[in-house]
């Protein structure tokens, strides 16, 4: 089964917030993502609102379970109550759960899942309960991906920042093996397996042909950026291309 694209709307909405405006549209963006190939929508509420705010997650709730009841919306965040109870209330069909402090620009690391056992498998019996799936937020290392699968996780996202982000050739090569020496210790754990972060049209496909089990791949500041040049339409194209989807 083909890799799938979730689009993460989070930089579109920051943009948005820089006036006191309501364009661009989330709602019209998630359409022409949807309407292009992407299997679903992406977002990462934060307590001070810099990007998606509150009433854009039940927008964008209410425009799946209306016009595209086969895509997936996937709430990503830290597991305040406040978060918890948003997600029990949006009912989306994945959960991921990133350790982030709320004044932190953009996730960075992932669970340390030892020293978050017990909360973690609280909050994720709990998530369950409304139906959702949950998928924790990790750093490539090949030891965690059982771990996650003792708290009650049905996925891992690997965090592909440290792949991303590296452009000399044998520093990209070392976190590329880490990465996929991750997702296949996933596997191995009876895991699904995301990935998300710095993932690009370039560095995409080999990621993907290194790991048929890799299931998902939430991407934004990419797509975004590409949108730029593309627009979002062809952007999703181009991106779905990458991952072996079109």
């Amino acid at each position: 089964m083909p890799c799938k694209l979730s689009v993460n709307v989070n930089a579109i909405a920051y943009l948005r917030n820089r006036r006191h405006v309501p364009w661009p549209s989330l709602t019209d963006l998630c359409h022409v993502a949807l309407d292009n190939g992407a299997v679903g929508i992406t977002v990462h509420p934060r307590p001070d609102e810099r990007h998606i705010r509150r009433t854009d997650v039940t927008d964008i709730s209410k425009l799946l379970r209306a016009e595209y009841p086969g895509a997936e919306f996937n709430i990503e965040g830290y597991p305040d109550e406040r978060f918890l109870t948003l997600c029990e209330a949006e009912r989306p069909e994945q959960v991921t759960l990133v350790p982030d402090d709320p004044t932190q620009s953009t996730s960075d690391h992932g669970w340390d899942i030892a020293a978050n056992r017990d909360r973690l498998t609280a909050v994720i019996a709990r998530l369950h309960k409304s139906g959702a799936r949950v998928a924790l937020f990790i750093d490539p290392d090949p030891a965690v991906p059982a771990l996650a699968k003792a708290v009650g996780a049905d996925r891992v996202e690997i965090y592909t920042g440290p792949y991303g982000g590296a452009f000399e050739p044998a520093a990209r090569a070392r976190e590329f093996d880490r990465v996929v020496a991750t997702g296949k210790a996933a596997e191995a754990a009876g895991l699904g397996l995301n990935a998300g972060h710095d993932l690009t049209r370039e560095n995409l496909p080999a990621l993907v042909k290194a790991l048929p089990n890799l299931q998902e791949v939430s991407i934004g500041h990419a797509i975004t950026a590409d949108a730029l040049m593309f627009g979002l339409g062809e952007t999703v194209r181009k991106f779905r291309t990458a991952i072996g989807d079109l």
